[in-house]
């Protein structure tokens, strides 16, 4: 989803990125914002939405802080910047 800027307001929307496997569908969303200078930057890298769940090596569900860590190491190698600047340049 994207909301174009316009005059003091930056552009803004949400990414989505989604996966499939053996196991099933898997995806992890969050909501970004274009910073003056041209570049975007997530709103909120602790607001990460996803259906995946992580755990240790004993199989043990993590807490909500690790994931979330886990969660942005996984977006931080996306190159999600480069595919919604190239949406705000179409738009």
């Amino acid at each position: 989803m994207l909301v174009a800027g316009y005059g003091a307001q930056p552009s803004m929307g949400q990414t989505l990125w989604c996966g499939h496997s053996d196991e099933g569908e898997a995806g992890v969303a969050w909501d970004w914002v274009q910073l003056p200078i041209g570049m975007v930057a997530m709103v909120d890298p602790m607001a990460l939405v996803s259906n995946l769940q992580f755990v240790n090596r004993e199989g043990q569900v993590l807490a909500p802080m690790e994931s979330v860590r886990r969660l942005n190491e996984i977006v931080h190698g996306l190159p999600w910047q480069t595919e919604v600047q190239r949406v705000l340049q179409a738009a």
